[in-house]
């Protein structure tokens, strides 16, 4: 009978330290799939989790208005009510003088928050939707008219401090369904809201925001579709059971967690939390808002340094490849039978500065593949990106700006020449 024998090799070797820790990790987890389960191991992921958030039209909208009107009956009551509600609502919006006819007219909806309604009296709280293309034309920009500007794309991490545990996403929490009960119509910036499901509460966490990495930010931002990160911290407090809660919210904003603006305001009991959380959203709106029109509130540009890094790597790459091309090409024109001294004089090489509509990041790859593209160009690079608005980028060009306008014109651009430098749009 035959015995199979191991060479010495093996029969002599012994497991090394790094050896030893891939195996004890091995086996530690092959135990844990034995008595914990699979089915366990991916629980944080499962579960009734996220709200998805309510959908934003362009109507305006203006909630939380208290009426209390009498009248004849119920009926007469609660049609004085919603008068009353329009009007305020208005007021609120601040503007234009208009009779009650005019405004009833710009109304798409009354939303009732809540009602009492009796025989002769109604009390209740209202919301108040209006149409924007009516309405828009009588208010100020900063309240909805059609000058207002909106944010670039800002992704939304609601932090809950509350009973000593901090969350985002991990469970539903009533921070989080006031964000996502957030009507966004009136307001200027441009709230990226996430519903909170599957992978989202492992990936968002309180924890995220304290993290400085440009490179995981840049990675979740990408995958949300957002340029940048908007951090409303509320922290609740209860003072005893059935109690007071007083609830401190702070505005923060970026990938540094950057300090805005905070508040306080209190509840009177449990009950009142959620009034208290739609009061404080309302405010941290407006501080966003204000930031946004000081200028303090935009996409933080270290998020897209990496990006110019490389968009400048490819044109120094681009500019070396063109100009071994052009090297090619005159020694294949030159007549190798009778040697000249003759040369011509080298194109001058100036560089200009090229304004361009970037509403996305494809619009910013487009424009540089096709300014890359002309003939005579050396290098583009982009000097500014702002998305959602007009970036710029610089151009090395063996010619002048008239050259550089005439190829653009040719490819089907719309092309303003300035000083040095040209705008161009589709």
């Amino acid at each position: 009978m035959a015995v199979a024998t191991l060479p010495s090799a093996l029969r002599n070797w012994r497991p090394g330290p790094a050896a030893r820790l891939v195996c004890g990790l091995g086996a530690a987890l092959a135990m844990a799939l034995a008595v914990i389960g699979p089915a366990r191991l991916i629980a944080q992921i499962e579960g009734d989790r996220g709200i998805a958030p309510v959908a934003s039209t362009t109507d305006i909208i203006v909630g939380g208005i208290v009426v209390n009107t009498t009248g004849k009956d119920a009926r007469e009551a609660r049609e004085a009510g919603w008068k009353l509600a329009q009007k305020k609502a208005w007021e609120q919006l601040k503007g234009a003088a208009l009779s009650d006819s005019q405004i009833d007219a710009m109304v798409s909806a009354v939303v009732v928050e809540r009602e009492q309604i009796g025989p002769r009296r109604y009390i209740a709280t209202l919301g108040v939707i209006f149409d924007r293309t009516k309405a828009g034309q009588y208010l100020p920009a900063a309240d909805g008219g059609a000058a207002q500007s909106r944010s670039a794309p800002m992704l939304v991490l609601p932090v809950l401090h509350s009973g000593g545990v901090s969350q985002v996403f991990e469970v539903r929490g009533p921070w989080q369904r006031a964000w996502a009960n957030f009507r966004t119509a009136a307001s200027p910036i441009d709230y990226v809201r996430i519903s909170g499901a599957g992978g989202d509460s492992l990936l968002l966490t309180a924890g995220q925001a304290g993290r400085r990495s440009r490179t995981w930010w840049r990675t979740i931002l990408d995958q949300m579709g957002a340029v940048d990160v908007l951090i409303p911290v509320a922290r609740l407090e209860r003072q005893w059971p059935g109690g007071p809660v007083r609830g401190t919210f702070t505005a923060r904003y970026g990938p540094d967690n950057t300090y805005l603006d905070s508040f306080t305001l209190t509840a009177n009991d449990e009950a009142g939390v959620p009034a208290m959380l739609n009061q404080a959203l309302v405010r941290i709106d407006r501080i966003y808002a204000t930031a946004l029109a000081q200028g303090v509130l935009r996409p933080d540009p270290t998020l897209m340094s990496d990006q110019q890094a490389i968009d400048t790597a490819l044109a120094a790459v681009s500019a070396a490849v063109q100009v071994s091309e052009r090297q090619a090409a005159a020694r294949a024109s030159t007549p190798t039978d009778a040697p000249t001294e003759q040369t011509s004089a080298p194109a001058t090489v100036a560089t200009f500065t090229v304004q361009f509509a970037s509403p996305d990041a494809k619009a910013i790859d487009a424009a540089l593949s096709a300014v890359r593209g002309l003939p005579g160009v050396q290098g583009a690079s982009t000097s500014s990106i702002a998305i959602g608005g007009t970036s710029v980028m610089r151009v090395t060009l063996a010619g002048d700006l008239n050259s550089l306008a005439a190829a653009l014109r040719s490819r089907g651009w719309q092309v303003s020449v300035g000083s040095n430098a040209l705008s161009i749009k589709r």
